[in-house]
């Protein structure tokens, strides 16, 4: 039996050494640790197993820690990170110890930029080459043929990314190498969606494409070397653009196309990129890959296998490990029940069906449920063309990606009065996913418009009655946010009232209370539990705010006015989340703010880790909730009570 190869390469030089068979054992090792690995602790798994040869075949021809590596969605770098001396830390994966599940520059210098959102690599790669050729420092065949060169990867259809597209538009205006290597797996997270996606189907299955791409094969073959690989196109290129429109298409941005090729064919793929690494103008190398690749089950369930939790395979059938109800499960049943019950109820995500919880209502209202595929900024867009024609949009959204339709949110959104719905699913501290996906900031930036709605629920009845109140809220743009987590049945048998505008919801309330928890969102429940703990010792009123915009002034008035101070609670960044909006408030109100204090996440980056943990590392979780109100009680001085006839809630 052959000693395994993978423990071997401690760096990307190790494989420069193997022979094209041992780099193909080496690939089918790297699959399997990476399969094993996602399993136990689950993690992005089919978008890793498709680009492993593509990953071996790119650090054998390349020199990344010379040349310059980018990716685009970043959850396609596990093999990379294997290749790159990281094997160590893959048995802790999207911990604090352990390595993280995107390119991370704090792990090797291999990852050049911390990258978890679609379409960015292009551009920054583009950055990266001009500032290489400022220097002085980039490749050039004939004056600096050890200079560096740029790759980036681009895959999961964040090809029709819209910041891709300015990127390709801009790379045909270098006068360099630049190698974008276009990564098709005819998937993003489900389904690749639009008329690009579906061209890109047209182009692998044409029998013309299969036809010509033996030809282009049969003339690379008489060709030396990729010093004339500008001969090659010429014998070659109007032949090929005659027959494949995709080269006419990536042409017309001044980008010379190669391929498709096939990704999982290690020969032919250090073949081509042998021929293309020293060409001195931009180019695309189309690379066919195939998501899930290895696994019967990961290639036929793609998106079931992205980023699955961990699992079991037993004979055929795959158990994934359940860790309790969903928001997101919870979510897309409300929607279902809501577009049940009014047909002007639309709804749409941006490429995360199954993320969102929209998978439940695309297949059951096709003609009033979209997916759009990775556009953000189109989506909400739309969102706010639907809502001009009196229907009633929901946007499901992961809340780190909101922000990448924030100028949509401010010009078509709000400054037209439009009551567009934004469901904010992976609010507040994301897990395993670590930094790059914290949905830290929506509060922030949202509540600065006027008439926003902006709400959050606690639970899967408070959710409801969010969606229920936001789908006859028409003043404005309303928001609701939900984290990443399993729906707390705490207060299942309680009856949740519903929403009002600028009300919370009394949760625990006592005479003469020490102090209240007034806590936004899944909070409350971590509220509940930390004045379980306090029992005893002080009298503790919990409220869920319910609204971070409005916020319940008169509420507020009444605990400053008694003089009982109040401990605001966020899953969300101090830093204008939602005890600044409850301070603001008091401001424009004319009360006293020495008796309020807020809890909420530090300005600061809080790294992979479990929910549980990060929650803890932040003081959030119950405990530390307690105990900030022991140490604060004990150490603080008595609130005044504040007399007071009436206050301002015109806020």
């Amino acid at each position: 039996m052959n000693s395994p190869i993978l423990p071997t390469i401690q760096s990307p030089a190790d494989l420069k050494k193997l022979s094209i068979e041992q780099l193909e054992a080496l690939a089918a090792e790297v699959r399997q640790t990476i399969y094993d690995q996602v399993s136990k602790t689950g993690g992005h798994l089919a978008p890793n197993l498709g680009v492993v040869e593509l990953t071996i075949a790119l650090h054998y021809v390349f020199d990344f820690g010379t040349d310059r590596l980018l990716f685009d969605v970043g959850h396609q770098c596990y093999p990379h990170k294997l290749l790159t001396g990281r094997l160590p830390l893959l048995t802790k994966l999207r911990t604090r110890e352990g390595m993280a599940g995107f390119p991370e520059p704090r792990e090797s210098a291999y990852d050049l930029f911390s990258v978890g959102h679609a379409g960015t690599g292009i551009s920054t790669a583009i950055g990266m080459a001009r500032g290489d050729s400022i220097n002085g420092e980039a490749f050039d065949p004939e004056n600096n043929p050890t200079g560096r060169r740029v790759v980036t990867i681009i895959g999961d259809a964040s090809i029709v990314n819209g910041v891709a597209m300015e990127g390709l538009n801009n790379a045909g205006t270098l006068k360099r190498q630049f190698l974008v290597v276009l990564n098709d797996n005819g998937m993003s997270i489900a389904k690749p969606q639009g008329a690009i996606a579906a061209y890109f189907d047209r182009v692998r299955t044409s029998r013309t494409y299969r036809q010509m791409k033996r030809a282009a094969k049969d003339v690379v073959a008489y060709l030396p070397g990729g010093s004339i690989i500008g001969e090659m196109y010429h014998r070659t290129g109007e032949m090929m653009k005659a027959a494949i429109a995709e080269d006419a298409w990536f042409e017309k941005f001044g980008l010379l196309t190669v391929g498709p090729v096939d990704g999982h064919d290690m020969r032919s793929l250090i073949e081509m990129l042998i021929e293309v690494r020293n060409f001195d103008r931009p180019m695309v190398l189309h690379v066919h890959t195939i998501k899930g690749k290895g696994y019967e089950h990961c290639e036929g369930d793609a998106t079931t296998f992205h980023s699955p939790k961990p699992f079991v395979v037993q004979g055929c059938r795959v158990e994934l490990k359940s860790s309790g109800r969903s928001f997101t499960s919870a979510f897309g049943d409300a929607m279902v029940d809501l577009m049940e019950r009014d047909d002007q109820v639309v709804c749409a995500t941006a490429a995360m069906p199954d993320g969102t919880g929209i998978v439940k209502v695309l297949p059951k209202f096709p003609t009033r449920a979209w997916d759009t595929g990775i556009c953000e900024s189109h989506a909400m867009d739309m969102m706010a063309g639907l809502a001009k024609t009196g229907l009633k949009p929901f946007f499901a959204v992961y809340s780190t990606f909101v922000q990448r339709a924030f100028d949509q949110v401010f010009q078509e959104v709000a400054l037209q009065g439009l009551p567009v719905r934004i469901c904010l699913d992976r609010a507040g501290l994301v897990g395993g996913d670590g930094a790059v996906h914290h949905g830290f900031c929506d509060i922030s930036i949202l509540r600065v418009f006027p008439n926003a709605a902006l709400l959050a629920a606690m639970d899967e009845p408070s959710l409801r009655a969010g969606l229920e109140f936001m789908r006859n809220y028409d003043a404005g743009f309303s928001v609701i946010r939900y984290p990443r987590d399993s729906v707390s049945d705490r207060l299942v048998n309680d009856d949740c009232p519903p929403f009002e505008l600028g009300k919370a919801r009394a949760l625990q309330i006592e005479d003469k209370p020490d102090v209240a928890l007034l806590a936004y969102g899944v909070m409350a429940v971590g509220a509940l539990d930390a004045a379980a703990q306090l029992n005893g010792d002080y009298r503790v009123n919990v409220y869920d705010a319910r609204f971070a915009k409005p916020v319940d002034i008169e509420l507020i008035n009444d605990l400053v006015q008694r003089g009982v101070p109040i401990l605001t609670i966020e899953d969300h960044a101090l830093t204008g989340g939602f005890g600044a909006c409850v301070i603001d408030a008091c401001h424009a109100a004319g009360l006293p703010t020495s008796g309020i204090k807020c809890l909420g996440i530090p300005e600061r980056w809080i790294y992979q880790d479990s929910r549980a943990k990060q929650l803890a590392e932040v003081g959030l979780d119950a405990p530390s909730i307690a105990r900030t109100v022991r140490e604060w009680l004990d150490t603080a001085p008595v609130v005044p009570q504040v007399v007071k006839t009436g206050v301002k809630t015109s806020v």
